[in-house]
């Protein structure tokens, strides 16, 4: 027969368990400062892939405009006026390894989608790193402590 503090002990552990195995896994669910402070990036999982999406900008009005910066640079009419807070840049981030994610990250500065990966590199740092061809790029970004 259990006792009652055993009874807690195994739901306090219960509960905990899906904690601790995120906390193992590494994985950069959270809101990052990219490398300019210029934006943040909400990232969280999409089902077996991660998701990322603008949730701020040091500059969210354009003064050009005096209006919500939008995705101007994008190519495509139909998506050059989708509003840059709420973008989502990723969406098809796959673990390829312990701490390490690959898909493709769409650039809002030039309006063009690159290979790129995601690599944890310390409890508050992304590596993130977007590739054309052979030639790649990175910036690291840091988790926003709020």
């Amino acid at each position: 027969m259990f006792t009652r503090s055993a009874l807690f002990a195994a739901a306090l552990l219960a509960m905990l368990a899906p904690v601790a195995a995120t906390a193992q896994s590494g994985g950069p669910q959270g809101t990052w400062l990219t490398q300019a402070g210029d934006a943040k990036v909400r990232i969280r999982s999409c089902g077996a892939a991660l998701c990322g999406t603008v949730v701020w900008l040091r500059q969210p009005i354009d003064p050009n405009t005096g209006r919500p910066q939008v995705d101007d640079k994008n190519p495509d009419p139909a998506r050059a006026a989708r509003p840059m807070i709420g973008l989502q840049i990723f969406g098809d981030m796959r673990p390829v390894s312990q701490g390490k994610w690959a898909g493709h990250i769409y650039n809002a500065d030039d309006g063009k989608t690159y290979e790129t990966t995601l690599s944890h590199t310390g409890p508050t740092t992304l590596h993130v790193e977007g590739c054309v061809g052979s030639l790649c790029g990175g910036e690291t970004w840091t988790l926003d402590g709020r």
